[in-house]
């Protein structure tokens, strides 16, 4: 929710073999790594995360045999965009950073590598939903770099200043939204090309949009779990309690939380290190809170958007595979880069994907915009890794499919169309794409 472009979430991705049966294709070779036997092998790296070059520059600083050289792409949606030409082409990176939504479609589409030989020892480094963001059938395509707790970022202040506590269900929140309505304020925002907020109400209603049903993909936008969110968004949207600002300002979405426009995210500890890098105003006002559970339910964090979630990705045209899977284990692992990366100040505010992430806790939370409620701030984003759903499946077209939900998630913030309207709509034109693409599938 209020998940800035680039999206960044965690879950868990599973598909069975004959699932995929049709889709998998050889990728053609490429010139992606130096194969040279004199010189160090150097390895191209895609990435977007700030304080990726940092990282990459220790890692070249202390290996003399491997070298990486590091291309800062805009955002997520662009490297997906830039992969699949550079895919076609023959002439991808050998890394690649991205997130767990993805690797499906890329294994589909024939364009990583199985470096499952060269990781795989290194299990027990990493948390169990973590690596499994990286694996596809029992094989793993890359490393996993981070988790993403996600939790509630809110204005302290403002919620004192008009009493309000901190919601712990989605009615309370709703209801908090009408009184801050009232003062003129918006208790959250709605992007218009995101819909990762319903995907992410979904999860945590305990919907699949996809799943695996013997043979065949089943497909369900209209489960009772997604149903639930629906129900949620639409209360918002109807009350018109929600700002509708695009992260295509970016800026203009910052200033809005700095001034008290809007009043709450359900964010991860990434997007903590925006806010702090725009901001003038409102530092120490900030709190954080649980995410909202549906009423009578136990405490249940989606997991994603993630999610941060992200992953790197070693790509089948590279030509020094083992190397590569060692680059990326070593960016993943070594305490002085995962520091910097968990910083909001020097990286991205990510959580690492290691098994005990604890002690990086202080370093993905901003005392600078929390102030006095840094501390219980700390405990709470711990809290939330423990809650987070483990058993969302990423489709094969995932990347296609959610291209379609953005262009009727624009109508439901425009009101030119409900949610139900959408998931209906959903339904349908996911059946009929997997069908075109040969993909054996109910629904």
């Amino acid at each position: 929710m209020n998940f800035s472009s680039p999206r960044r979430r965690f879950a868990r991705a599973a598909v069975a073999g004959l699932a995929l049966s049709g889709l998998l294709s050889a990728c053609g070779g490429s010139d992606s790594g130096d194969s040279q036997s004199s010189g160090p092998v150097t390895l191209p790296f895609w990435g977007w995360a700030n304080g990726q070059d940092a990282v990459v520059k220790a890692f070249n600083a202390s290996h003399k045999d491997i070298q990486l050289k590091y291309t800062k792409v805009t955002d997520q949606l662009t490297m997906q965009k830039q992969l699949t030409n550079a895919v076609k082409a023959g002439n991808a990176p050998c890394l690649v950073q991205n997130t767990a939504e993805y690797v499906t479609s890329w294994v589909a589409q024939g364009a990583l590598a199985d470096i499952t030989k060269y990781v795989d020892g290194e299990k027990s480094r990493f948390n169990t939903g973590s690596w499994t963001s990286a694996q596809v059938q029992g094989k793993m395509y890359g490393v996993p770099t981070s988790s993403s707790p996600n939790f509630t970022i809110y204005r302290a202040d403002l919620f004192k200043k008009y009493g309000i506590k901190a919601p712990t269900t989605w009615d309370e929140f709703i209801a908090a939204g009408k009184v801050l309505k009232k003062h003129g304020i918006k208790i959250t925002n709605y992007a218009g090309e995101d819909p990762s907020t319903l995907e992410v109400l979904a999860m945590q209603a305990g919907a699949h949009w996809y799943a695996i049903d013997g043979n065949a993909w089943k497909v369900d936008f209209q489960d009772a779990g997604t149903l639930k969110a629906a129900k949620v968004i639409q209360e918002i949207v109807d009350n018109d309690l929600n700002s509708k600002l695009s992260f295509a300002d970016y800026a203009a979405v910052q200033r809005n939380y700095d001034n008290g426009g809007t009043a709450t995210r359900q964010i991860s500890t990434w997007q903590m290190a925006g806010m702090v890098q725009n901001f003038t105003k409102s530092f120490g006002d900030w709190a954080l809170s649980p995410w909202p559970t549906f009423a009578g339910e136990a405490a249940k964090t989606p997991a994603g958007t993630n999610l941060t979630g992200s992953v790197t990705l070693v790509t089948k045209g590279c030509k020094n595979q083992e190397q590569a899977a060692q680059a990326a284990l070593w960016m993943s692992t070594n305490t002085g880069a995962v520091k910097t990366m968990a910083s909001p100040t020097t990286g991205n505010g990510v959580m690492p994907a290691l098994a005990d992430s604890d002690s990086y806790v202080p370093e993905a939370v901003s005392q600078k915009l929390l102030g006095d409620n840094y501390q219980p701030a700390q405990q709470i984003v711990k809290d939330s890794l423990k809650t987070v759903t483990t058993d969302w499946t990423f489709g094969p077209d995932w990347t296609a499919m959610f291209t379609e939900m953005q262009a009727g998630w624009a109508k439901v913030v425009s009101k030119e169309q409900t949610v139900t309207q959408l998931l209906a709509h959903m339904q349908e034109w996911t059946v009929d794409d997997l069908k075109s693409r040969g993909i054996s599938v109910k629904g």
